[in-house]
């Protein structure tokens, strides 16, 4: 599928107007050797580079609409980060003949008892070792950068792949269950499982920044909350700092402050430049 330049606001996700488009993306989309689709910003580096995978819906809305990019262009702009689409589950490529689009197609997967995260984890990481390996990426300097569903994907991927420098998540899902697509599904294991608390361990002492409404109905913000406190009480004693920030802000239920971007963006910067 090749990359467009105009896209319209992903509503269903922030529940945002239309707005126009302030990246582009290139005009190719790429593949790994091993057939995963992804996409790019901008034209590859001639050297390895800073890299940031941007998760939020498929890889052309995720590129290119900037209720989702713009903090990832600011990077690009300012410090040459190579910023990577991927497919989220159920949209863009992933989506399957008869198969809803979005998060109502991750219910049907978990109701015929699908894992739809570790698939989607596999995917990330077949990316990262295909941009690693063909001298794109710098192996030292990788983040993720998850909006809602994107970054509860996120901090899955970061879990499970220690070369994840730092996660920056904007109102994510932490919990499935909180979620109106999963109602009636709360029990189901695979929505119990997949709940980001169970991952604290794995995250505990690891860059995260994380920036939430204070009355967000759609993920839930009070589970987010927990989620946090059960990452910094898994943080090891030694670890005087646990290394996560949470901003909770005034903000109209699932949306973003209109700085959340920019302060997202001047977090990984700082933390990349001490590196």
């Amino acid at each position: 599928m090749m990359i467009r330049h105009l896209c319209l606001a992903l509503s269903v996700c922030l529940g945002l107007g239309a707005s126009s488009p302030i990246c582009s993306a290139s005009d190719v989309s790429h593949q790994t050797v091993e057939g995963v689709p992804y996409a790019l910003i901008g034209e590859a580096p001639p050297q390895p580079a800073p890299t940031l995978v941007l998760l939020a819906a498929d890889r052309e809305t995720t590129l290119t609409d900037p209720n989702f990019c713009r903090g990832a262009r600011k990077l690009r702009d300012e410090a040459g980060f190579l910023i990577v689409g991927i497919d989220m589950p159920a949209h863009g490529d992933d989506v399957r003949p008869g198969e809803k689009t979005g998060l109502p197609g991750w219910a049907q997967r978990i109701g015929r008892q699908e894992d739809v995260v570790a698939p989607f984890v596999q995917r990330v990481k077949t990316v990262i070792d295909h941009l690693i390996r063909t001298g794109r990426s710098d192996p030292g300097r990788i983040a993720l950068f998850g909006i809602s569903r994107g970054g509860f994907m996120s901090l899955q991927v970061m879990a499970a792949d220690p070369r994840i420098a730092a996660a920056i998540t904007l109102s994510p899902v932490t919990d499935l269950a909180a979620l109106s697509e999963f109602t009636g599904m709360e029990t189901n294991p695979l929505v119990r499982s997949t709940a980001l608390v169970h991952l604290a361990p794995a995250l505990a002492g690891r860059p995260v920044w994380i920036s939430i409404g204070n009355r967000d109905r759609r993920v839930d913000t009070d589970r987010c909350i927990a989620f946090t406190r059960a990452v910094v009480a898994a943080t090891p004693p030694e670890v005087k700092l646990a290394p996560l920030h949470l901003l909770v802000l005034p903000t109209d239920n699932h949306r973003q402050t209109d700085q959340a971007h920019e302060q997202a963006a001047a977090w990984l910067l700082a933390r990349f430049s001490r590196r």
